[in-house]
């Protein structure tokens, strides 16, 4: 049996074809989801096609917004997965599957150590090399690393960041976004968002170290500021992130300027759409980096440091708040666009082939400490 724990939206899109290629094949899991982002899981399930969680072990009333937050539903779930512990793994072997950095990883991985379980991490082996950029995410993959048992990773590069850890270690030839991406295109499903029929870029902003201090927010909204000089923005809100801006008084600053447009978190695909129409993207967020990677469109990496190595020379710059890089990207704004890089191969049916012990899809790594 297979037991996947998610939480976060960002988890949801890329183990969404995971669990779509499980069900292709009529193999049974199980899908325990913590409910981190509660709010837009309804999106997801309908977007992406897969059916309701079998588990769900927070309950609506917390608003995972906050550290003090965040510590009350970490708590909250670790008592409900302890007081139905029966409920929650099948009995006998099976493997646990974990995505990413978030704390319902850690959550997931710790959970199916304590059961017994295999645990396998996806999208493993993903590093920035500084504890606190970006905080708490790099922590937490380095505790998740600690109790995983078999790791996907998406690169070569990945599976050489875990070589002092024991495990096999399975090279997915990328990461499971791109077939959530290919899903999006090829299929074209979702509602049609509302496209500006002006040339615009996509804000995407809501990691701790922007928002979570005043000067630091601040030093996001002078450079949209800057960039709403000359193209027009699309402002897509994190609910953190616009609780954040009323907070520290900066939201009715950004919605009085003519050319940055706020608007509420789009479903997936719609988002999807918006940034295939976009002229570029700024964002502090990996999956927005890796999607503007796979789309070949132009981003602007609003961060000191980055876990992930897509587009990254290309069609990505990593910015370190640099007014000089930044002014460089809009200055050669043309030449960071590049075609679209779907490749054929899929990660998805990598990590399912491995743990089905089906076909050889995947490229082995064994390393010991």
């Amino acid at each position: 049996m297979i037991h996947i724990i998610l939480g976060t939206k960002a988890q949801l899109i890329k183990m969404a074809p995971v669990m779509r290629e499980l069900e292709k094949r009529d193999a049974p899991y199980r899908f325990i989801f913590t409910g981190q982002h509660y709010q837009t899981i309804d999106w997801l399930l309908d977007n992406f096609g897969i059916r309701e969680p079998d588990v769900f072990l927070n309950y609506k009333a917390i608003d995972v917004t906050g550290v003090m937050q965040m510590a009350k539903w970490l708590w909250h779930c670790w008592y409900e997965a302890k007081r139905r512990e029966d409920e929650i793994f099948a009995p006998g072997d099976g493997w646990v599957l974990v995505h990413g950095d978030t704390i319902s990883t850690l959550f997931g991985a710790a959970l199916g150590w304590r059961a017994g379980k295999m645990v396998a991490h996806v999208e493993s082996g993903l590093r920035s090399f500084d504890y606190l950029n970006p905080f708490p995410e790099e922590l937490v993959r380095m505790m998740a690393f600690r109790f995983s048992h078999l790791y996907f990773c998406p690169t070569n590069w990945a599976a050489d960041n875990l070589r002092h850890y024991k495990g096999e270690k399975i090279i997915t030839g990328g990461n499971t976004l791109m077939d959530s991406l290919r899903m999006v295109l090829k299929e074209n499903l979702g509602p049609q968002p509302d496209i500006p029929q002006k040339p615009y870029g996509i804000v995407s902003v809501h990691r701790f170290e922007n928002i979570f201090q005043k000067a630091h927010l601040e030093r996001i909204i002078r450079i949209l500021e800057f960039v709403a000089r000359k193209y027009y923005l699309l402002f897509i809100l994190h609910p953190p992130t616009e609780k954040k801006l009323k907070k520290f008084g900066f939201y009715g600053r950004l919605n009085d300027n003519p050319f940055i447009e706020l608007r509420p978190r789009h479903d997936y695909f719609s988002f999807i759409k918006l940034c295939r129409q976009s002229s570029f993207m700024m964002t502090d967020g990996g999956s927005n980096q890796e999607e503007s990677s796979y789309l070949g469109l132009p981003c602007l990496l609003l961060r000191r440091r980055t876990e992930r190595q897509e587009g990254l020379g290309e069609n990505v710059l990593l910015s370190k708040y640099s007014q000089e890089k930044i002014d460089a990207f809009f200055q050669s704004l043309d030449s960071f666009r590049r075609p679209p890089l779907l490749l054929n191969s899929s990660p998805s049916v990598c990590i399912c082939d491995f743990l089905l012990r089906q076909g050889e899809t995947c490229q082995r790594q064994t390393s010991s400490p």
